[in-house]
């Protein structure tokens, strides 16, 4: 399989893909040097697994956001087929234990992933190649949520979308919490800076600081 046409910023390159029954963005990035990672498996490890291989990018490990069971349900079998660790923040491993039981309440089919490798903070940096992300703390959505940074981009998860924010009515979820949050990392970053959310279309800073309603 041929890997669709990525987005690019620089000599970055961004594939977002939808998957499972709630369209949970997953992506991969990768920079010159062909190597990357892999943000929020969702769902369709079986697709996920083809893009990655299609695009020829060497995954180094499986970051995570946030552990919302519809951004985890791939984790396990891709793990696996790409022996790569896994990174969570450790305030939202409570909700990765409850993947299962979350789905569950959706009626949804869910493979519990295995515990994660290693803890996400603030600051941290994960390198691949010639591609360096930074984490950045953004709570409020859950309680360990973070987004990746790079150059002109930023994966944001479920904090900010074209026109909305995160919902904040799920168990962890507080809504002061994520506006200061989404105050202080997000709307700081340059105004070009692209947003890739965890569901829909992408957008920037710039016209979420504009025009979203949630911000005002």
């Amino acid at each position: 399989m041929t890997a669709p046409r990525p987005q690019t910023h620089g000599p970055v390159r961004l594939w977002s893909t939808p998957t499972g029954p709630l369209q949970e963005n997953a992506l991969l990035i990768a920079g010159e040097q062909n190597e990357g990672f892999l943000i929020d498996p969702g769902d369709e490890a079986e697709r996920l697994l083809a893009l990655v291989r299609g695009s020829g990018v060497t995954v180094r490990a499986i970051l995570l956001t946030h552990a919302h069971f519809d951004h985890i349900g791939a984790v396990q079998p891709l793990r696996e087929a790409l022996e790569v660790p896994v990174f969570l923040h450790v305030a939202d491993q409570p909700l990765y234990q409850l993947g299962a039981a979350s789905a569950g309440r959706w009626n949804l089919p869910f493979t519990q992933p295995e515990a994660p490798d290693q803890e996400i903070v603030q600051g941290q940096t994960f390198t691949a190649g010639d591609l360096t992300l930074t984490a950045r703390e953004v709570p409020g959505h859950s309680p360990g949520h973070v987004v990746f940074t790079a150059p002109g981009l930023v994966i944001a998860g479920d904090t900010l979308f074209q026109g909305g924010i995160g919902r904040t009515d799920l168990p962890g979820g507080d809504h002061p919490t994520l506006l200061r949050s989404i105050a202080a990392e997000l709307l700081t970053l340059p105004e070009d800076t692209a947003v890739y959310p965890g569901h829909g279309p992408r957008t920037t800073v710039g016209a979420e600081r504009r025009s979203n309603p949630f911000l005002r």
